[in-house]
């Protein structure tokens, strides 16, 4: 059921409030990125497959199938909990936005303390 127009008004202006009170929580609440389905789905799929090889292979005694069917599994675990491979990631509607870290204090986890420190500083001196 769609949204009558006063209703879409209203979620806009309560939209537009939340980031102008709150802008760190609107960020956080709209940069969350959609899962990608075939990825999860292809590591259920592997997970389950080298959880048969590693039953099989202990049912049978083959070590080499428990190994391979452990592998399977491995991967498809790592395949369904990570990224895609990329330098910058891609925002909710496919444009490429800067990776963690960037901004203002790009410079790594010490550049960050040190700026830190340096606004503290600043701030016990006024």
């Amino acid at each position: 059921m769609p949204l009558s127009e006063y209703e879409q008004r209203m979620l806009q202006q309560m939209e537009q409030q939340l980031r102008s009170d709150d802008p760190k929580l609107a960020s956080t609440l709209a940069d969350k990125p959609r899962p990608d389905v075939r990825r999860l789905s292809l590591g259920v799929l592997l997970f389950i497959a080298g959880l048969g090889g590693l039953v099989g292979g202990v049912a049978t005694g083959q070590v080499w199938l428990g190994i391979l069917g452990f592998v399977l599994m491995l991967g498809g675990v790592m395949l369904a909990i990570t990224g895609p491979r990329g330098g910058a990631r891609r925002g909710r509607r496919g444009k490429k936005t800067a990776g963690p870290g960037a901004g203002p204090s790009a410079g790594g986890f010490m550049q960050r303390q040190e700026d830190r420190w340096n606004r503290r500083n600043e701030e016990r001196g006024r």
